[in-house]
């Protein structure tokens, strides 16, 4: 099926430093792309996959599960080792939860984790229904585009949100969750003060239960929960810059 004009991966080789960028759900790399193509100004080897199911439609989504977005990422993550010393990975919403994943499945081999509005617990009371809904609903609508900035590029996103895969995407929280004990590695944790996709109780949750001991946290304060598309972009590029910087030298 055809992608979408902008939603394309994004790969750059650099120096023995690599970093995995992992996009969100029913978004496309296009929301990481500037993050992308910062790291990669700072001489890092870079690589932004497409999930599958995303970037064509919703529909192709819906037939989709999260084993298939993380066998993505996993993949593009021991390419990466191939050729690095050193593999940070990192992810905006889902794709912080499967970041998260990755440094619970690869342990040590995972340099650091940069998340950015991730996702691992909702307060919204509807996902208690989805188990049932799923089978004779087919979509509610979409999620994508919560940003703050009026004037920059919107997120390229689907304008609904299966349920099938949305209710394959809860089931990979549980186990993340269930685990989150065993992530030691550092963390740089970027969050939005106002975000109307995912709760605050997400990055509250994962703070307290993760055993890592380098934990850096940092507010978002002029951002909603595309971050990487809004005025907070900067703060973003910079902080996981200096991170990587600090963790690989």
């Amino acid at each position: 099926m055809p992608v979408l004009p902008g939603a394309e991966p994004y790969s750059n080789d650099g120096n023995r430093v690599g970093v995995l960028l992992c996009h969100g759900y029913t978004g496309t790399p296009q929301g990481l792309r500037p993050w992308a193509e910062h790291l990669a100004g700072a001489g890092y080897t870079v690589r932004l996959p497409l999930l599958p199911g995303h970037g064509t439609t919703w529909q192709e989504l819906g037939r989709t599960r999260w084993q298939d977005w993380y066998a993505e990422v996993d993949a593009a993550f021991r390419e990466l080792r191939v050729s690095c010393d050193h593999v940070f990975v990192a992810g905006l919403s889902m794709g912080g939860l499967l970041a998260t994943k990755l440094a619970l499945d690869h342990g040590p081999r995972v340099s650091g984790l940069v998340l950015v509005n991730p996702i691992y617990k909702h307060d919204n009371k509807l996902l208690a229904l989805l188990p049932a809904l799923r089978r004779v609903v087919p979509s509610f609508p979409g999620i994508a585009n919560d940003i703050k900035k009026t004037d920059g590029e919107p997120e390229l996103g689907y304008t609904r949100n299966p349920l099938q895969s949305m209710h394959s995407q809860t089931q990979l929280w549980a186990g993340v969750s269930r685990d989150l004990a065993e992530i030691t590695q550092p963390v740089l944790l970027l969050h939005s003060r106002e975000d109307h996709v995912v709760p605050p109780l997400s990055s509250a949750y994962f703070l307290s239960r993760i055993s890592s001991t380098d934990v850096t946290e940092i507010w978002l304060e002029n951002s909603y929960h595309v971050a990487t598309l809004d005025n907070d972009a900067p703060l973003i590029h910079d902080e996981s810059v200096r991170f990587i910087q600090r963790l690989s030298a």
